[in-house]
């Protein structure tokens, strides 16, 4: 069966789809910007360090949302504006992943570089997770 999975924790959805679906443990989260969860607002502009933090922040509340944590993602898609900010992306990643993850297996990771649909969003991040 296939679910839904919502939450407060992160932005709701711009467009037509969820933040995040689960069918049995597999958890998909939908990508997800630097966005105040409350009031949907890009934070942040021109700092991709902490917008890397609140895109983490906020997949990772989906997963909560959907009963899967950061240990129990297999895949990460990061998505950037430019590659002169992989750097400080990778930076924040890192230490996102050492908190979360620590001496576990570390999840897999794409970065791909695009134009993302909000001027002001310098990452995106997507995940997805397999629980149990």
């Amino acid at each position: 069966m296939k679910t839904e999975v919502r939450t407060d924790g992160a932005p709701a959805p711009a467009w037509v789809f969820s933040q995040g679906v689960r069918k049995g443990p597999i958890l998909q989260v939908s990508g997800q910007g630097p966005q105040d969860p409350a009031t949907a607002e890009y934070l942040f502009p021109g700092d991709v360090k902490a917008q890397t933090l609140r895109t983490l922040e906020n997949v990772q509340a989906v997963l909560e949302a959907g009963g899967a944590t950061v240990e129990d993602v297999v895949m990460f898609r990061v998505y950037l504006t430019k590659r002169a900010d992989f750097a400080l992306m990778n930076e924040v990643y890192g230490e996102f992943i050492d908190k979360h993850v620590g001496n576990g297996v570390k999840p897999c990771r794409t970065t791909i570089f695009v134009e993302l649909p909000h001027e002001a969003m310098l990452v995106e991040i997507d995940a997805q997770a397999v629980i149990g």
